[in-house]
């Protein structure tokens, strides 16, 4: 937010300025002291240069050129004891004339172009010892037309500057946070340095106030009726009417000031209003009183779907949540406290205008600014709540300057809807708690004038508690708390006293086995080729069907039609980020990302869930001269998963088939009962949503769920054995229905201590082998801590692996012949 520093010395007793307050540093100091960080102070010009060197002079002679038909040679007197010979251009040009001159080496800024320094010259052989300027040249104006001619009064010699008097400043950059919508204006900003050099120099010092309590209207010839029918969404309207006005522009005062900050004078109306914003923090809109139909006004929302053409001449579609300002027939003529209307917008014909002051709820006026994309200064304000009870004082004062400016009568009394009163926020404030959260110990009496200097109303005083209200300018202060901050800022944060001695406990360590564990894994995934991604926990709801949709958190204020939900899966945004890879021909992709999906339960809460997901698709490794690329699969994703489990200390896991909307050949992997993971190559319905055309397979774990399930189960340690392991390999003839894992099931049921691992090896299928059968090999491994196994050990344990295997899988085992 831009301060100007001329603006907010209006504000401040001349006295204070003169004395306190010297330079725009020494204010800079202060805002910052008291919260409102001034980022950056920069000098302000209206002029580049503001016409330095350049001076007065008067045209003593004026001759033609003797080689040139459109310039002449001219001697100006400079007022400073010198006679300059200068040849001009200009066909305006004449002796006796007060003109304003470069001498050789001034710089000069023209309105186009680059600056330009003035240099003695010879133009067709005759010397020239400057220049005689034109509007543009110097950067006052736009015209061309001719030099400037000056009046006859003006002394040769004066200082451009002091003749033109261009309007200077110094702006304060001020880094405003959120909650400070109070100091959203000069006043606010005005108010904030009064109440610190209140206190620090132990005066009752006040603002001066703009407001003018003599206010009059001139007639009551243009009354306009007004309506509230949507009280929650507009508390309070204000309006008056001001006739027989005259659009023009703004005089040079009002110009400079709203320049000086940014802001584009547009003409006497809306540069008053604008001005008005800046002044006091309350918006102001100017409506054609002659296009106002039925001779009122309806504040009123509005079916949904109307049309609406704004004043940027654009056709919106009302919301029925929109706040409208409406004519007397129900006609929408302003987004209220938004934008406002093309057909009811003050014009250069415009002669009567009603001039609105109103309160609109913040939460209306965000979600209309937001789903229309009208991000207006007036909304801004809106948004974090503005003064209602200085909604009528600046009305006042807007259609006070409005007369003076810009003619007319006010045609009105002031019309002041406000069904009901808002209430200011009562706050408790005990000297036992202000000691503990500020570490420092206030005189009541320094409590007392610091939160009056801020128009804090005392209540009640006792001998360890003061209760308070706080002023409507701030209602963002609700909480004791608040008032402490308040209370701070103004007395400085530099202030507070250091202890003695500083009282700590020792901090306590959470989470950091879980943060270890994701990043083990993590660095085991990009060890082996995976590439780690981040995407937005914001998508789209046109991936997901109803069913899902109905548990999902839905963004009912979201930035974009494409960004409109909390993600249910992992899934979507990871497609993404393939199908960006793969439209620019990177298509052997590993990805992996933690993140957090989101649902909504029947009792309308909403629960988080940490997540990993792992996508695969195109090869594991690229094509060489040496390596044929092997394609990923679900076989590969299994394999990644029991590696997870491993890393996580997981040894007892089961796997099975299961069921998934969005998958083919969905294996779901759970530790003892609780299901953790789920893997499978992801629907051609999903992937044609984002034109990914390879197949992709994709690993889920519930991490949270994962994390939960370690901390039940403590990892152990034991030495490695010292004997060697005995290994026998075994080849069965099963079914071609038969699965691995009812094979795995059977031997587990075994529980043969001595069995270390087993895997399978090996799958052969073929008719030799018989109709519908198929060959597996596994390998076993034994080991015994205590000694080495003989071979008649080894046999008694295989043999009653083999007698389960032949029982239970039906099995015939192969043996050599």
């Amino acid at each position: 937010m831009k301060i100007s520093y001329s603006w907010l010395r209006d504000y401040l007793p001349e006295e204070i300025t003169s004395k306190l307050i010297k330079s725009p540093q020494k204010v800079s100091e202060i805002l910052t002291s008291v919260g409102l960080e001034v980022e950056n102070l920069e000098y302000y010009e209206e002029i580049k240069s503001s016409l330095a060197g350049l001076v007065v002079g008067e045209i003593l002679t004026c001759e033609k050129h003797p080689d040139a038909d459109k310039l002449k040679i001219t001697t100006v007197n400079n007022g400073k004891g010198e006679t300059l010979q200068i040849v001009c251009g200009a066909n305006n040009v004449a002796a006796g004339q007060k003109v304003i001159i470069a001498p050789s080496g001034t710089t000069l800024y023209p309105i186009n172009g680059e600056p330009l320094i003035i240099k003695k010259t010879k133009i067709r052989g005759i010397e020239s010892n400057g220049m005689i300027c034109a509007e543009d040249e110097i950067g006052i104006g736009e015209s061309h037309r001719g030099i400037i001619v000056l009046p006859d009064d003006v002394e040769p010699g004066t200082e451009a500057s002091d003749f033109f008097k261009p309007y200077n400043d110094w702006i304060f950059e001020i880094g405003l946070t959120p909650n400070r919508m109070d100091a959203m204006s000069h006043l606010g900003v005005a108010k904030d340095v009064c109440a610190y050099l209140s206190h620090h120099n132990r005066a009752d010092i006040k603002i001066n106030s703009p407001f003018n309590t003599n206010f009059k209207n001139d007639n009551t010839s243009q009354k306009i009726n007004v309506i509230i029918e949507n009280k929650e969404g507009c508390s309070r309207y204000a309006g008056v009417s001001i006739s027989g006005i005259r659009i023009n522009t703004s005089p040079a005062w009002l110009q400079n000031r709203l320049k000086s900050i940014g802001v584009r004078p547009i003409n006497n109306i809306v540069d008053i209003t604008n001005f008005i914003l800046h002044e006091t923090g309350q918006p102001l809109h100017a409506f054609d009183a002659d296009e106002i139909k039925g001779n009122s006004i309806i504040v009123k929302t509005l079916p949904e779907g109307t049309k609406f053409i704004t004043l940027d001449e654009k056709t919106r579609s009302v919301n029925r949540e929109d706040i409208m300002i409406c004519n007397g027939e129900g006609e929408p003529m302003c987004f209220g406290g938004v934008f406002g209307g093309l057909e009811s917008g003050v014009t250069n014909n415009t002669v009567n205008i009603f001039l609105e002051s109103a309160w609109f709820n913040p939460a209306y006026i965000r979600k209309t600014s937001f789903r229309h994309n009208l991000r207006t200064e007036a909304a801004t304000r809106f948004e974090k709540g503005v003064d209602i009870s200085n909604t009528v004082n600046v009305l006042k004062r807007a259609a006070q300057l409005i007369k003076d400016i810009c003619g007319g009568k006010i045609s009105s009394e002031i019309i002041d809807i406000y069904p009901v009163p808002k209430k200011q926020n009562e706050i408790s404030l005990q000297n036992h708690y202000l000691k503990k959260i500020s570490g420092k110990n206030y005189h009541q009496d320094t409590v007392k004038n610091i939160l009056k200097s801020l128009n804090f109303s005392i209540l009640k005083e006792g001998i360890d508690e003061i209760r308070i209200a706080a002023p409507f300018s701030n209602p963002d202060i609700t909480l004791p708390a608040d008032v402490i901050e308040e209370i701070m800022r103004i007395d400085g944060l530099d202030n507070i006293e250091i202890p003695a001695t500083i009282k700590m406990a020792p901090a306590i360590e959470t989470g950091a086995d879980e943060a270890s564990l994701k990043e083990k894994i993590a660095g085991w995934l990009t060890g082996n080729g995976f590439s780690e991604i981040f995407t937005n926990s914001i998508t789209n709801s046109k991936y997901f069907d109803e069913q899902v949709l109905s548990k999902t958190v839905i963004i009912i204020n979201s930035l974009s039609e494409e960004l409109n939900v909390m993600r249910p899966s992992m899934m979507p945004t990871g497609l993404e980020s393939i199908a960006y890879n793969i439209n620019r021909k990177n298509a052997d992709l590993l990805f992996f990302e933690f993140g957090k999906i989101y649902a909504k339960t029947e009792q309308e809460k909403y629960v988080e869930t940490e997540s990993l997901a792992i996508y695969f698709t195109g090869n594991k490794k690229e094509n060489d001269w040496k390596n044929k690329g092997e394609k990923t699969g679900i076989y590969f994703a299994k394999g990644v998963c029991e590696i997870i489990f491993k890393l996580a200390g997981v040894t007892e896991y089961k796997f099975s088939n299961s069921h998934d909307d969005f998958l083919n050949d969905c294996i779901m992997a759970a530790i003892k009962t609780n299901s953790i993971a789920k893997m499978g190559s992801i629907k051609n319905s999903v992937l044609e949503k984002f034109s990914i055309k390879q197949p992709v397979f994709y690993l889920y774990l519930n991490w949270q769920q994962l994390l939960s399930t370690i901390k039940v189960n403590q990892i152990s340690f034991e030495e490695i054995p010292k004997f060697p392991q005995v290994q026998r390999d075994l080849s069965i003839i099963v079914d071609k229905s038969a699965s691995y894992q009812a094979l795995e099931e059977s031997i587990k049921t075994l529980k043969i201590s001595k069995l270390k691992e087993f895997k399978l090896f090996d799958v052969f299928e073929s008719e030799k082998l018989g109709a519908n059968k198929k060959s597996m090999a596994i390998s076993f491994t034994f080991s015994d801590k205590e000694k080495t196994l003989t071979d008649n050990e080894t046999d008694a344990m295989m043999n009653k692996i083999i007698n389960s295997i032949e029982k239970n899988m039906e099995a015939e085992i192969r043996r050599n012949s």
